[in-house]
């Protein structure tokens, strides 16, 4: 009899130092996805277009402003902005096409970077081809809106944007809509000269998903906004406009009294949700599961206790 009750004692000493293991562990794993999506919120709100709002060079401060924030980073040189959507941010060029991958507008090092161009083009985009790099995030901070081009309506609605370099604006009308590979050196080329310049628009004209014929040509010059795709591995997404002298209006600026603005991505519960990593809500519903049952077992056995009480 002894022996019976030394070893139920044992089983449920280490019952107990199981359950509170899971506890714990649930516990922490709360913690961890609590602290994951607050670092996960202030990357995303380091990268918000609203940070560098009062720099945006306008007809009313006759880029002085933008004057400001190049005397805190020099290497910013350009403004670009997507009419109907949040990228509208400051342009930077460094040495490499590394430097600012993980360095903002301000120069300060961050995870979301900065939009830069190509190290090997020119900053007046006098080349043929000039590239654009920025991270695809979620929330629609940086090029996180270059991957919905890929939506027909949306390619075919958002037709202009704004490069403001040399002190003065210049328009972009985008024409073309790509999705390609990482190492796809027949796009990734900066700065193709002569009978090369055909070659390298035919090649991305017939690569494109979507296209507006506005009769480019090879003597035009065209930037490409580029970012990773969220549809495949080493996926690139790119939209295609031509730069011109001409500037576009903002169709934004002149929308209906009543139309509703585009609501970020991050306003969603869900898109909220879908930046936890998909092992970590599943060991969180294993353990959510195991501790409900931890519970319920735990209740049977006080209700048990009491039971024999009254009999006692």
């Amino acid at each position: 009899m002894k022996v019976n009750a030394v070893g139920r004692k044992a089983v449920r000493i280490i019952s107990g130092i199981i359950n509170y293991t899971v506890l714990m562990a649930i516990v922490l794993l709360i913690a961890f996805a609590g602290y994951a999506l607050w670092d996960s919120d202030q990357i995303h709100q380091a990268a918000d277009k609203s940070n560098y709002a009062i720099y945006k060079p306008t007809a009313e401060n006759q880029g002085k402003s933008f004057k400001e924030l190049q005397t805190i980073n020099a290497e910013v040189f350009a403004w670009l902005s997507v009419y109907g959507t949040n990228i509208d941010y400051p342009v930077t060029q460094g040495q490499d096409n590394m430097k600012y991958v993980n360095t903002n507008a301000d120069g300060l090092y961050t995870l979301s970077g900065a939009i830069f161009l190509d190290c090997n083009n020119s900053k007046d985009f006098s080349d043929f081809n000039s590239i654009l790099y920025g991270h695809h995030m979620a929330k629609q901070v940086m090029f996180g809106e270059i991957g919905e081009f890929a939506d027909k309506n949306m390619f075919d609605s958002h037709r202009y944007g704004n490069l403001y370099f040399d002190e003065k604006d210049h328009g972009i009308e985008f024409f073309a809509f790509v999705h390609t590979d990482a190492y796809d050196g027949t796009v990734f080329t900066p700065n193709v000269q002569g009978d090369d310049c055909q070659i390298y628009l035919d090649g991305l004209l017939a690569k494109a998903k979507h296209t507006r014929d506005i009769g480019v040509t090879a003597q035009d010059h065209i930037v490409l906004l580029s970012t990773c795709s969220a549809t495949s591995t080493n996926g690139r997404d790119l939209l295609v406009g031509r730069v011109t002298d001409a500037v576009f209006d903002d169709p934004t600026i002149h929308a209906k009294i009543g139309d509703k603005p585009r609501q970020p991505d991050g306003d969603s519960l869900y898109c909220f949700v879908k930046e936890i990593p998909i092992w970590t809500l599943l060991l969180a519903l294993v353990l959510a599961i195991r501790l409900v049952v931890y519970i319920l077992v735990t209740y049977h056995k006080w209700k048990r206790c009491k039971k024999e009480q009254k009999r006692g």
